[in-house]
């Protein structure tokens, strides 16, 4: 921690990160699985108790659940940073005075929430009784969380870090908001439409400022040699590391949308098919048959001869 002041102007309290981030962690890990306990039982539960939703059904929607209240409280806490900060009025600041190892107070919990909400994901995994089929889903999804958000808070690159993640949680809001509307109502589908377009935007932003930062602004100010001591990490085997993994990042995550809309497309089309089948009229009986029996010599009734005209 330390104070800066300009001159005419009150000290301003700022922080750098450092070994005792990690007791600091662990305490909101704490935190976190308590509350999330809490949440479960006198929220998640009740709702599945009035939903009587299926066994296949409870896993997504406890899922979803707990990450929209997540991804809410957060997104809401970003842009109320956002609104102090200069990140949105000046975009230059993202690169400009690198390296940024001081933070404001706010901008430092921001991102031990984030480290404390992704550790304590783990041990939720065995809490949870979380399927074997989807235990490997779960756990790349929390490990490339904890990377990215980790190597953000390690290499000082705390303002395009936090801009993206506050951009990226909105976006899975939507998408979890609308994932437990479907689990409700399967005939739901409107709101996917939505999330689609902004996460084509979002993968856009995050590759765009991205370059724009590491690639170009950063670029500037190379330096040849590694300073760990003032927190330097501006050389260009780092840099071209940091735009690979983004870069990596936004393509499977391009893939795995992709093929969540084809498959969407083709249920659809089944879907469509079916309810044609359906709603088609019945063909016509052949000319001169009655309940399906054929005419041959003279009338049929109730499946016996009778007399021919």
């Amino acid at each position: 921690m330390y104070l800066l002041a300009e001159e005419g102007e009150e000290p301003v309290t700022v922080y750098e990160y450092g070994v005792r981030d990690c007791a600091t962690v662990f305490f909101y890990t704490t935190v976190a699985i308590v509350l999330h306990g809490m949440v479960q039982e006198h929220i998640l539960d009740r709702i599945n108790r009035r939903l009587h939703l299926s066994k296949a059904k409870h896993g997504k929607f406890n899922e979803s659940g707990q990450l929209v209240i997540f991804f809410l409280l957060l997104f809401l806490g970003g842009v109320y940073i956002l609104s102090f900060e200069e990140f949105t009025t000046q975009p230059s600041s993202l690169w400009e005075g690198y390296p940024h190892n001081t933070m404001s107070g706010s901008v430092k919990f921001f991102f031990i929430c984030q480290l404390a909400y992704w550790v304590h994901a783990l041990p939720e995994l065995h809490f949870q009784k979380t399927k074997k089929e989807d235990l490997s889903r779960l756990l790349l999804h929390i490990t490339l969380y904890l990377l990215h958000i980790s190597a953000a808070y390690l290499l000082n690159l705390t303002r395009l870090g936090f801009v993206l993640l506050v951009v990226h949680y909105f976006v899975e809001l939507i998408f979890h908001v609308c994932r437990i509307f479907f689990l409700i109502d399967e005939d739901y589908q409107r709101g996917f439409d939505v999330w689609a377009v902004l996460f084509v935007l979002g993968r856009l932003m995050t590759l765009t400022m991205s370059v724009l930062t590491i690639g170009f602004g950063l670029a500037r100010s190379d330096n040849r040699r590694l300073d760990i001591a003032t927190g330097n990490f501006n050389t260009l085997p780092i840099r071209v590391c940091c735009l690979t993994v983004v870069c990596l990042g936004q393509a499977w995550m391009m893939w795995k949308f992709i093929n969540f809309q084809l498959r969407r497309w083709r249920e659809y089309i089944l879907w469509h098919a079916n309810k044609k089948k359906q709603l088609a009229p019945r063909p016509k009986r052949e000319l001169g048959c009655e309940n399906g029996s054929p005419r041959i010599g003279g009338a049929i009734v109730n499946g016996k001869r009778g007399k021919s005209l």
